[in-house]
């Protein structure tokens, strides 16, 4: 509630594209390595945002077909971004989500992420699971709710391969 009244107050402030690039700028607190930003599905103010102050997206990539199209508009979306707002930024990579190895679809949309965009899809892949979506109903993350399922155990793989992905040497 309070990111979509953010949004209402953002609709008449100058450069509003730009609130959460100058808030991380102006930021005196520790040093972050990293911040990870969740964004909700669709093209918003709050997510044109976080695109102009982001150096790169991973993108959560349902294994459904229509999925694969929504992915195509948001690279023509950064593509745009790139060069009228933010020139640095880049795809990090993808994650598949949702995953059903026991379903075609499911298979052929990872084939196809995997063929096309090649080592930017993670080799963690997020399979279906009840716990994960057990989680939001009982009001915590996954890893509070069941640390040891299937999908939890997933999430911290990914972590892990994201750190891996961004290690400084």
């Amino acid at each position: 509630m309070d990111l979509a009244g953010a949004e209402v107050e953002m609709v008449n402030t100058p450069k509003r594209e730009f609130c959460l690039d100058k808030a991380l700028k102006q930021y005196q607190g520790e040093p972050f390595d990293v911040v990870l930003v969740d964004c909700p599905p669709a093209l918003s103010l709050l997510t044109l945002n976080v695109m102009v102050a982001a150096d790169e997206l991973l993108v959560p990539l349902q294994a459904e077909f229509y999925a694969l199209e929504g992915l195509s508009q948001l690279l023509e979306t950064m593509r745009r971004i790139r060069t009228s707002m933010n020139p640095e930024l880049g795809l990090g990579g993808i994650v598949l989500t949702m995953v059903d190895k026991r379903n075609n679809l499911s298979q052929q949309v990872e084939a196809e992420a995997r063929d096309y965009f090649g080592q930017q899809v993670y080799h963690q892949v997020i399979p279906r699971n009840v716990r994960l979506s057990e989680a939001p109903s009982y009001g915590m993350p996954t890893l509070y709710h069941d640390a040891r399922s299937i999908g939890a155990q997933a999430y911290l793989n990914m972590a892990q391969e994201f750190i891996q992905r961004h290690q400084t040497t």
